[in-house]
């Protein structure tokens, strides 16, 4: 569950050492560093406990990544992601869709995941494109669905503030397009479980658990749109 958490005391963080040999236009290692580019906002986004150090660039908001050393010890420790505000219904929607490529470590416990919210923060729809670890979704699966272009488990749950609807997908994929609105009407139509939400906020990133002794995230490419 992708979100953020009050304000956390932490260590000192490190440089990026890592980030990409071409200057960022962008960088920050501050726990709730925040930037807008091009239509993107990016954070840095280091809400859960335990968390270790991470530094976030940008050379745009649709190229970014992250270096992130996080203890292995339970608990998400941050989301860093990028957002696109979409601020329509479901049904005022004619398409919405993303292309994803990322470069992501083999170690660590993480995913790779969209993170989409409604405008009053009832529902959370996360598409996880790739995990590695132990990591896993909230709820109880609801079976198998094959959506805008992916297969996916789904699972139904609740973290106590708002339901959460995750779609894991069968296998690891680094690059792609998710036709996103029909996975949404498949939830309000098919499934019933919300109804003609206005979606709000849709994120792209990284929701990390471990990455002890430092490991680079990276998206290559990162498109959303909508009409």
């Amino acid at each position: 569950m992708a979100t953020m958490a009050p304000a956390l005391a932490l260590g000192a963080t490190v440089g990026l050492a890592s980030a990409p040999a071409s200057a960022a236009v962008w960088n920050s290692c501050d726990q709730w560093g925040n930037t807008s580019l091009n239509g993107y906002t990016l954070y840095n986004n280091i809400w859960g406990s335990g968390a270790g150090s991470q530094c976030v660039w940008a050379n745009s908001g649709t190229n970014w990544g992250v270096w992130a050393n996080h203890p292995n010890t339970g608990g998400i420790k941050s989301y860093p992601d990028s957002k696109k505000v979409i601020n329509k219904s479901i049904t005022s929607l004619g398409s919405l869709s993303s292309t994803y490529n990322v470069t992501v470590p083999s170690s660590g416990a993480y995913n790779t995941s969209y993170d989409i919210w409604d405008t009053a923060h009832r529902y959370e729809i996360m598409l996880w494109v790739n995990k590695t670890g132990a990591v896993g979704p909230l709820g109880t699966s609801q079976g198998g669905v094959t959506l805008g272009g992916h297969s996916w488990t789904v699972y139904k749950g609740s973290n106590g503030s708002n339901a959460v609807f995750s779609f894991i997908r069968t296998s690891n994929s680094t690059s792609g397009t998710v036709n996103i609105l029909p996975i949404l009407k498949w939830i309000k139509d098919t499934k019933g479980w919300f109804g003609n939400e206005t979606i709000g906020d849709l994120q792209f990133g990284y929701e990390i658990t471990s990455s002890s002794g430092g490991l680079n995230f990276t998206t290559n490419n990162l498109t959303v749109s909508s009409s």
